[in-house]
């Protein structure tokens, strides 16, 4: 994954209070962030489309696999003042039926769905950390989406549709002196994601969340409709 996402409406709505500064160490970041009640305006933000391939950096080189999307205004009018950095929430995804991930294992369903069932659309739904941005490590000449799904995939899923429905707003994004200390912010910020969305008000009520490890997320009460809807 990139060292940035960004995805609030501009730069005024962002909450501050939550943003790491770039001076920030990585032993002094927050692990949790907003309050347990929920997201908080301008949050949340909505972006979708099909899974496209990347810079080819995020396995091979940083062991952090990404799911791209483009970077569209046409079909996210947000991207184009949206504040780089990255970003948390919760992406659903649609995998091909011979995919070796398309059905949740019966230890990762919601406990009041019968295991191996995804939702009557066929959309999984696993946390996530995304960037948008620019990449100052990689110095990018074309802003990217990249996404972060807290899952090990069997394999890829180029072309699959991807919804994301994101929370709120980790940190900038920064450059840094070598490949160690990006690879270090960039697991900080999926304990921040793991932990932030790990609260009642923070975990969707519909659908399955498939998060590799866990014995299963408790329903919540956010409202997920919009990631496991029919089409």
């Amino acid at each position: 994954m990139s060292a940035s996402t960004s995805t609030s409406t501009s730069t005024s709505t962002t909450t501050t209070a939550t943003e790491p500064s770039s001076t920030t160490t990585p032993s002094s970041r927050p692990r949790i962030l907003y309050p347990d009640s929920g997201p908080t305006p301008p949050f949340p933000l909505r972006m979708e489309g099909e899974v496209i391939s990347g810079f080819g950096r995020g396995s091979k080189e940083l062991g952090i696999p990404t799911a791209n999307l483009p970077v569209d205004s046409s079909a996210t009018p947000w991207i184009d003042s949206a504040k780089s950095g990255v970003y948390f929430g919760w992406a659903s995804l649609k995998l091909a039926p011979t995919h070796p991930d398309s059905s949740p294992s019966p230890s990762s369903s919601h406990p009041s769905n019968p295991p191996s069932t995804p939702a009557p659309s066929g959309y999984q739904i696993h946390p996530m950390v995304m960037s948008i941005g620019y990449n100052p490590f990689y110095k990018n000449a074309v802003r990217s989406a990249e996404v972060h799904l807290l899952h090990r995939f069997a394999s890829d899923f180029y072309g699959c549709p991807m919804r994301l429905l994101i929370l709120g707003y980790v940190r900038e994004e920064l450059d840094y002196a070598g490949l160690e200390a990006l690879v270090a912010d960039i697991n900080i910020d999926c304990e921040v994601a793991r932990r932030s969305l790990a609260r009642e008000a923070w975990v969707p009520r519909e659908g399955v969340v498939v998060e590799e490890g866990k014995e299963g997320l408790q329903r919540g009460t956010l409202d997920g409709s919009w990631l496991v809807r029919e089409e």
